[in-house]
């Protein structure tokens, strides 16, 4: 379900597979954040419940890097972070078609129900997205590109590159005609950078995407040759 990849007083970084939750749903499938906590449980042999914060999410069919605060001062000052947009938040993603180039797309968006979508900039309930994104290679009607996210809207990359005619490969809900690996969607967060919330210390995490990105731009599964723009 997850990997380690950082762990002191303050936080707990991993690697989060695609497929699994964030944080528990309706569905009462396994998720991360009560995984975290049993982790956090059996290796410390802590007593009673676990303390574990929640400061960002990821859509269950994404995988990628996630931090969580272990005190609930550490995830106040995260979760302060991400408000403010101090953090780095690097994806790497497959879209349908063939894009070229790099940009820097700005769009508002409202959460409607279960999905997002782009309205009016002078929509009372709009809030603006924005991202930058660099086309890395082509393959078979596809693209490969790196995304960097300047905000973090509720899908916002799945529907800014969706409502380009660029839909994710694998994800329906939003316009994509094709699979990915049957049942996620080629959408990985590859890098996240935060201050330390006691030192200060800017701290960054790379994770490589899954091996079902191998089946379509194999050069890019190798950690050592993926270097996200």
């Amino acid at each position: 379900m997850f990997q380690v990849l950082y762990l002191d007083n303050h936080l707990l970084t991993v690697y989060k597979s695609a497929g699994v939750l964030s944080q528990s749903d309706i569905t009462g499938d396994q998720d991360l954040l009560t995984q975290g906590k049993i982790f956090l449980k059996n290796k410390f042999n802590k007593p009673g419940n676990v303390f574990l914060g929640l400061v960002h999410r990821l859509d269950r069919p994404v995988s990628g890097v996630m931090v969580f605060g272990r005190t609930s001062k550490a995830a106040a000052r995260l979760t302060q972070q991400f408000k403010n947009h101090n953090v780095e938040k690097k994806y790497m993603a497959i879209v349908e078609g063939h894009l070229e180039g790099e940009g820097r797309w700005k769009d508002h968006l409202i959460k409607d129900g279960r999905n997002a979508r782009v309205v009016p900039a002078a929509h009372p309930k709009g809030k603006v997205a924005l991202l930058s994104w660099k086309a890395l290679a082509h393959q078979d009607n596809t693209t490969l590109v790196s995304v960097e996210l300047q905000t973090g809207r509720a899908h916002q990359i799945r529907l800014q590159f969706s409502s380009r005619g660029y839909p994710l490969l694998g994800d329906l809900r939003y316009h994509s005609t094709r699979s990915f690996d049957g049942q996620n969607l080629a959408l990985h967060a590859g890098v996240l950078s935060v201050d330390h919330p006691t030192t200060g210390k800017r701290m960054r995490w790379e994770a490589a995407p899954p091996a079902s990105w191998a089946n379509w731009f194999p050069q890019f599964h190798d950690l050592h040759h993926w270097k996200p723009a």
